[in-house]
């Protein structure tokens, strides 16, 4: 925009100049609101202070205003890229700045939290929680690969890939000693994968049923008695520790369950009391002295 407000000519007539009446004929003027002056009583009385260098805008600068502020033509320029606005489309921001419209979309932009610069419109992002990366700025606090789109996990401020927060915050199975990332159980303060968690004998998982530890390795009740279980010298049944009769009596290199361990002539029984072996036969104290 021109100056509009006031004209600039040479005087022809006889004129003296409205502030400082010094003659104007022969001279350059400018005229306003009617009145006549000199180039510099102009500039000291009458001039338009431009909002960027502060200083007059001369008769002889070229003007632009906007919203009643004013600039001279080579001050109003971008803020922040200092790109001409002469004829460019502008925004009046804060302080008076006025910024280009690719400096506006840059600034009000969110910014990546990995880099720091402005995300833009058309830029492939992540966003979590009210943050956002740039796609290649979205990288793993361990191993800084980029996540991009994929899977992660959140552990405060910091995001894991997959495979680094198995290795750094999964359980390690007991048996396999690879990481537990989902499901599992635990036995005697140890976790374990449900399918490591198997009987020694068949492999079936045990997770959930009854199951008896011999050493490191564990069977199901089946597989106890089939293959484990030591068999009742009495009915020759095994000795599983399950339901009735889970205590045992133990005489040299035979067992029996408690029920079992009685007298072969009087049948009564002798868990927890004298007995006397004979032949290879267990009596009480009483039955040896009738035979």
């Amino acid at each position: 925009a021109g100056p509009g407000s006031y004209t600039v000519g040479t005087m022809s007539e006889r004129f003296d100049c409205h502030y400082c009446r010094d003659p104007l004929q022969g001279k350059k003027y400018v005229q306003k609101e009617g009145r006549h002056c000199c180039v510099k009583c102009f500039e000291k009385f009458c001039a338009n202070t431009c909002m960027e260098c502060k200083k007059p805008i001369g008769a002889d600068s070229k003007e632009l205003h906007f919203k009643n502020r004013y600039w001279h033509d080579n001050c109003f320029r971008c803020f922040k890229c200092y790109t001409s606005l002469v004829n460019e489309p502008f925004m009046l921001r804060e302080n008076n700045k006025v910024w280009c419209s690719n400096c506006t979309a840059a600034e009000d932009a969110p910014r990546c939290k990995g880099c720091f610069k402005p995300i833009i419109a058309g830029d492939q992002n992540v966003e979590y929680k009210k943050m956002v990366w740039h796609k290649d700025c979205f990288t793993c606090s361990q191993c800084r690969q980029v996540i991009g789109s994929g899977s992660f996990f959140p552990k405060g401020d910091e995001f894991y890939c997959v495979s680094c927060h198995e290795h750094k915050f999964a359980k390690t199975c007991a048996k396999c000693k690879n990481p537990i990332t989902s499901g599992g159980l635990t036995y005697q303060e140890k976790p374990w994968h449900s399918e490591c968690f198997i009987c020694s004998n068949c492999k079936k998982p045990l997770g959930g049923k009854r199951f008896t530890a011999v050493e490191d390795d564990f069977y199901c009740v089946e597989c106890y008695k089939e293959c484990v279980a030591k068999k009742c010298a009495g009915c020759k049944n095994p000795i599983t520790g399950f339901g009735r009769g889970t205590s045992v009596v133990n005489y040299e290199d035979e067992s029996w369950h408690d029920y079992c361990f009685k007298c072969t002539k009087c049948a009564r029984g002798l868990a927890n009391k004298r007995f006397v072996c004979h032949n290879g036969k267990i009596y009480c104290a009483e039955c040896p002295k009738r035979l």
